[in-house]
């Protein structure tokens, strides 16, 4: 066991001196915090500002509304139930906190930015699911024939991925030159 907690102990020393000497990590937090921030504070004042019931909407143009959405699972309401709102946040908090050790590593903008924005995002919606047993949604695209209700956490994931996959598109491959192109 013993053994166990040295290496964690190394492995975690490891990331903070790492993220100390990289300019992108605090950018990065920054990022996340800035997330964060935005997240939570739309979701209350959809709660207390606004002070909308489940299923009310605030119609504001064709397209978009507010409606106000208790999303007690993940996309498309999968996985929602009594044990799967601990599961989802503690699932939540884990992917943040490995995605601010990653962040520790990036080298460059996209990838930085990309993590940033997942892990603001997670960590948004698990403060929603441990205090209330669900995620606030409430920006409604319907009127473009967008179903699903969501909000900036989900939002900042989307982008964040979508951030991920072109980096991943856009790095050379290990190996290769300019005449493989």
């Amino acid at each position: 066991m013993n053994e166990h907690v040295e290496r964690a102990t190394t492995f975690l020393k490891e990331r903070a001196t790492l993220a100390r000497s990289n300019p992108w990590f605090m950018r990065g937090i920054i990022v996340f915090f800035a997330v964060l921030v935005i997240d939570q504070a739309t979701k209350l004042w959809v709660l207390h500002g606004l002070a909308l019931y489940p299923g009310q909407s605030i119609d504001l143009s064709s397209i978009f509304d507010l409606t106000y959405v208790q999303n007690t699972g993940v996309s498309f309401g999968l996985l929602s139930g009594g044990w799967a709102r601990w599961f989802l946040t503690v699932f939540s908090v884990v992917v943040t906190v490995g995605l601010l050790g990653w962040l520790a590593s990036a080298r460059t903008f996209l990838p930085a930015l990309a993590m940033s924005l997942i892990a603001g995002g997670a960590f948004g919606n698990a403060i929603n699911r441990g205090l209330y047993g669900y995620v606030v949604d409430f920006l409604d695209f319907s009127g473009l024939g967008f179903v699903w209700v969501f909000n900036i956490a989900d939002a900042a994931i989307n982008v964040g991925v979508g951030a991920l996959i072109l980096d991943a598109i856009r790095a050379p491959r290990e190996g290769s030159t300019a005449d493989d192109a």
